[in-house]
């Protein structure tokens, strides 16, 4: 009984903890993402908490554990009763309750900026409502009779591919099915860099995960046993050679420590070290972190060759990583821990299988259904929506920022800037308003002496336009002063050139030059 007792205490200490991984989980995908969504997916994050919680327990938990019809589905327990005088089933609906949804909030940050809160819903009722309770009854089985992929020796102490690789899946196939956010990918495919709203909360959100893990597990047992301390240390050793990997081969390529490959990294190494922690050395826990670490890097780099845009990194850590761990099982895993009776290579057949199966039941079950209601319902935000961002779009959740950017936008379509923005001075966003009000000052009283400058310019221009009109009438009689003059003198020639005729056929003395000058003289 004090065993008993104490069995149930420790998964219920291992709930709480993995409980903290709801919250890791919002700081981590809010942190990452921008800020004009952060509202969005933190909202998300709650909500598929308490979808999962309730599918779970009217039918989930049930088919997911309940006794096995031919080791495809669970038929007993369900609305599981909370005052069933079986204390440890309820604790061990709640410890499976927070997997399910881990599994589900792995989706959120995968799909932010651009995915419907209601299509997201939708999302989170296929995750755990679907796939995730009859993937976890094949790999874990239920009351009295395994579900046939245990039963072929399949291994998944913690659910790297139960938990992990399902919601990795179903991030998978609904990014594909919406698209990548606008502007991520350039036209030439390139990468565009997009800001996370702030990092610091990111890595509170990692920590949080990492504390959670240790629930995640060490709970697995459940039972507070002599395996639980070397699990846990596995566990987190494994992490953090995942996260200096990571951060290593980000110093490699970008010159510099980035912090989400240090991210991304120690997550990665907690995933591939989830099936097997209970069954391998320390050193090869070690070694299983460092290798997701890497294997989460090369899928970063392949989602992004494939315009694959996951907001957060959630398939190259849940996904990946998960797949990687599930292997490792078989190449690390010491077997007579593992129990299966299979050989290394036997081993590693029926781990791929798993994979494979997680892959055919939630990626094609997600994919065609989502792909299915798009075609009616659009899963996708607006272009314009996606602009102003969903914490507005989907809720109505205005921040300073967004209020700040709104009505900045609002003066330049108008071009009028007499009216200052109004935010609360006693804030970071405030203070930035303020500034921007003085600018805006600046700028409309120049604008007003611009414009003066301009109407006493075109006044001395309207002056300088009828001076220049005199100035051209006077050089246009000139002009046909000059005319006239010139007229005249060739009159003058002609007479000439007629008088010298005229003498010539008169035979007149030859002064007759001089007496033309006398005449034309007095004709002038």
């Amino acid at each position: 009984m004090e065993q008993s007792m104490l069995n149930t205490v420790w998964v219920l200490v291992c709930v709480a903890l993995v409980f903290v991984m709801q919250g890791g989980f919002l700081c981590l995908e809010s942190g990452l993402t921008r800020s004009k969504d952060a509202i969005n997916v933190a909202l998300k994050n709650m909500t598929d908490f308490s979808v999962s919680l309730l599918l779970f327990w009217s039918f989930g938990f049930a088919v997911m554990f309940g006794a096995s019809y031919e080791g495809w589905i669970g038929t007993s327990h369900f609305f599981v009763s909370v005052d069933a005088k079986d204390s440890f089933l309820v604790t061990t609906f709640l410890f499976q309750a927070m997997f399910c949804a881990t599994a589900a909030t792995i989706v959120s940050g995968a799909v932010a900026g651009r995915m419907r809160f209601y299509a997201y819903i939708v999302t989170t009722f296929i995750v755990s409502g679907l796939v995730y309770p009859i993937y976890g009854h094949w790999a874990w089985g239920g009351s009295g009779t395994s579900g046939w992929l245990a039963a072929l020796g399949f291994v998944d102490f913690a659910g790297c591919s139960v938990v992990h690789s399902v919601g990795g899946w179903a991030a998978l196939a609904a990014v594909s099915v919406i698209g990548p956010r606008t502007g991520r990918f350039g036209a030439n495919g390139a990468l565009q860099e997009i800001h996370c709203s702030n990092l610091p909360m990111a890595m509170l959100g990692t920590m949080l995960l990492w504390m959670g893990w240790i629930g995640f597990n060490g709970g697995s047992t459940l039972a507070m046993n002599e395996q639980v301390p070397g699990i846990i240390a596995n566990t987190l050793l494994a992490g953090a050679a995942g996260m200096v990997t990571a951060l290593f081969l980000g110093w490699i390529v970008t010159g510099h420590s980035a912090v989400n490959r240090a991210i991304n990294g120690s997550l990665a190494g907690l995933v591939s070290v989830t099936a097997c922690c209970h069954a391998v050395t320390t050193p090869n826990a070690v070694l299983i972190g460092t290798i997701g670490g890497i294997v989460m890097e090369g899928t970063q780099w392949l989602l992004y060759r494939r315009r694959i845009d996951d907001a957060i990194g959630a398939v190259p850590v849940h996904l990946a990583a998960g797949i990687w761990g599930t292997v490792a099982v078989a190449l690390f895993g010491n077997p007579e821990v593992l129990g299966t009776g299979l050989s290394r290579w036997a081993q590693l057949q029926v781990q791929l299988t798993g994979v494979f199966v997680a892959f055919a039941l939630t990626f094609g079950t997600t994919y065609l259904l989502l792909r299915l209601i798009n075609k009616f319902i659009p899963l996708r935000v607006t272009p314009a929506q996606e602009g102003m961002g969903l914490n507005v779009a989907e809720h109505g959740a205005a921040t300073e920022l967004t209020t700040l950017i709104s009505e900045m936008d609002t003066h330049r379509q108008t071009g009028d800037f007499s009216q200052p923005v109004s935010l609360e001075s006693f804030t970071e966003v405030g203070q930035i308003a303020e500034q921007y009000n003085q600018v805006m000052a600046v700028i409309v009283s120049e604008r007003a002496q611009l414009i003066d400058s301009n109407q006493r310019a075109r006044g001395a221009n309207a002056k300088l336009v009828e001076a220049q009109q005199s100035v051209e009438q006077k050089l246009q009689e000139l002009a046909d002063f000059n005319d006239m003059a010139v007229d005249r003198e060739i009159r003058m020639i002609e007479l000439k050139q007629e008088v010298n005729v005229l003498s010539e056929q008169a035979g007149l003395p030859s002064r007759y030059d001089t007496q033309f000058q006398e005449v034309t003289a007095g004709q002038a």
